[in-house]
């Protein structure tokens, strides 16, 4: 089905990963960046980033000290839902480049001793993937409509969904289609967007397909995947009713028949046992919304996923309890399972936490008011810092070094969610984290490219950038410089699966690890605590006097007592 090639190497997948210093289970601590293709960087001046961008700027992410690149899609597809919607796993999207971009910014990566992560989406393709469109084409009967889930409606003439489940991005999870014969005919499962059926992956062609999708891109040198919708791919017998509505409102917090099914483990097995084919230690990641940590912990047992994404710590507020109890549930959930805790504050599908934080708690994690923005900074800078201190890995999103805010008042007609267009599903107000990154003060796009940007970025915006920053003491890019490479030195972060708490004054959480003492300061007011030695880091202007430091409210301090 590819529209691209490349030349076939036998030793590629060996040589992919020679210039990656080895080190042992990297991935346990690694601090892995996200990048949103479209959105990072633009080599060409149309408007929208690339491949090519991206790899102009892999310095960038070297220096700035992370372990890995993780790529949001690129493959081809209609952008009906940014690339979520695939219609060739095979094939580098042209407005992204050529399998030969992809070849070569892997390489780069490599030889600055940067691992790469791809996504894959297994839960649905596009409704243009061949198979979808020659199901449709074919008819009634067709053997590729068991790829997917068509099913007759209900009703008298068929005209109902064949059951209630409602899509993630607002209305029925179904679309009735129109036979070749012109006549309404069956119905297929989406749940999100009409455009991304669901695979049926009962069907063995189905797991046959993406297992040699995934030593494609092996075979081209990458070094793990993030799984897109990890807990979606197996659905209940018989596709129940669910017998509610809002469920949207209900996921995160209960098992759905559509959502988190046992089933779902044994796919990833025998993933796991391709990937340990590979050299290198390459990994997986799981977008898992499951109910508790405790079923997240289900997806990294040994022979299954190597890390899943924390959403129960992402969705925490600002709150030293809320905080502790769900750092505690984490790290006492992971332990069985011989997993590390996979930390992460801000994605390409939430508010970016600059903004979460800037506003008041329960406001949730797609928000449409900027806040307080001088309370949201300040409290990110210091989310970070706890959360870089934590036992386990962390995962970083492309322009939250930078301290960005979501931008909030993006015109109506400049809007893609998909969920924005569809009511009573997600809010849709994604687009807000995904307006491209500011690289410098000035210029049409702030460096971003020649040719503007895909979604406006706000006035001010080149106050934030990278040249605005860089060498700037204080500033938020050189804090998170500065925390990784502490980081990356010091043997007491990252390492382990557990921490020990301190007492602390309400509104405070400390804790130690070997001869390193993280404190942060949740409050809005200052705390007098002891001096734990000497100060690695801090998020904000401490004072210390007497053997005692003055820590700001929202406020994270780092300590070594060696």
């Amino acid at each position: 089905m590819s529209q691209q090639h490349i030349p076939a190497r036998s030793t590629r997948s060996e040589a992919a990963v020679a210039t990656v210093a080895p080190r042992r289970d990297w991935w346990r601590e690694a601090v892995i960046y996200q990048v949103y293709p479209r959105s990072f960087a633009d080599s060409n001046g149309d408007g929208m980033g690339d491949l090519e961008g991206i790899r102009s700027r892999l310095p960038y992410l070297r220096d700035l000290g992370v372990d890995a690149v993780w790529l949001s899609p690129f493959y081809a597809s209609p952008q009906a839902d940014a690339g979520y919607d695939v219609s060739d796993y095979r094939a580098v999207d042209p407005m992204f480049g050529t399998l030969l971009d992809a070849d070569a910014l892997i390489r780069d990566a490599h030889e600055l001793g940067l691992r790469v992560i791809v996504d894959i989406v297994p839960n649905h393709s596009s409704d243009q993937h061949e198979w979808f469109r020659r199901a449709v084409a074919e008819g009634p009967g067709s053997p590729l409509r068991e790829r997917y889930h068509f099913r007759p409606g209900r009703g008298k003439n068929g005209e109902l969904p064949p059951n209630d489940w409602e899509s993630i991005f607002g209305g029925p999870a179904w679309t009735r289609i129109t036979e070749p014969d012109g006549t309404p005919g069956e119905w297929y499962l989406h749940l999100f967007a009409p455009e991304q059926p669901d695979f049926n992956w009962e069907h063995p062609a189905v797991g046959d397909e993406f297992r040699s999708i995934l030593r494609f891109w092996l075979d081209m040198g990458v070094d793990g995947f993030r799984i897109d919708v990890a807990h979606g791919l197996v659905k209940a017998e018989g596709l129940p009713d669910l017998g509610t509505r809002d469920q949207v409102k209900l996921l995160g917090n209960d098992v759905m028949p559509f959502f988190d099914q046992d089933g779902v483990h044994e796919i990833y097995r025998q993933w796991r046992r391709i990937l340990d084919e590979y050299p290198g230690e390459r990994i997986f990641v799981a977008e898992a919304w499951t109910p508790t940590v405790e079923r997240t912990a289900n997806y990294v047992r040994p022979d299954e996923l190597h890390q899943a994404f924390n959403f129960q710590y992402l969705s925490t507020y600002w709150d030293a309890g809320e905080l502790r109890e769900v750092i505690d549930r984490t790290l006492r959930a992971m332990r069985p399972v011989g997993a590390p805790a996979t930390w992460v504050l801000s994605n390409h599908d939430v508010t970016r936490h600059a903004t979460r934080f800037a506003n008041p708690p329960g406001a949730g994690t797609q928000i449409r008011t900027a806040g307080d923005r001088e309370t949201g900074l300040r409290r990110a800078r210091a989310a970070t810092l706890l959360m870089l201190a934590l036992p386990g890995s962390a995962y970083i999103y492309q322009g939250e070094e930078l301290g960005l805010p979501d931008v909030v008042d993006l015109p109506d007609e400049v809007r893609q969610d998909p969920a924005y267009f569809r009511g009573d599903g997600q809010d849709g107000y994604r687009d807000g984290c995904r307006v491209p990154i500011p690289w410098t003060r000035e210029g049409s796009s702030y460096g971003f490219g020649d040719g503007g940007s895909w979604l406006p970025q706000p006035e001010g915006w080149g106050e934030l950038s990278v040249e605005a920053q860089q060498g700037v003491p204080g500033s938020t890019l050189e804090m998170y410089r500065t925390a990784l490479s502490v980081r990356r030195a010091h043997p007491d972060l990252g390492a382990g699966d557990s921490v020990e708490w301190l007492r602390a004054p309400e509104g405070v959480l400390a804790f130690r690890r070997g001869d390193f003492v993280c404190v942060a300061n949740t409050t809005g007011e200052s705390v007098t605590v002891p001096a734990h030695g000497r100060i690695l880091l801090a998020s904000g202007e401490v004072t210390e006097a007497d053997g005692e430091t003055k820590v700001p409210g929202d406020t994270t301090v780092w300590w070594t007592t060696g």
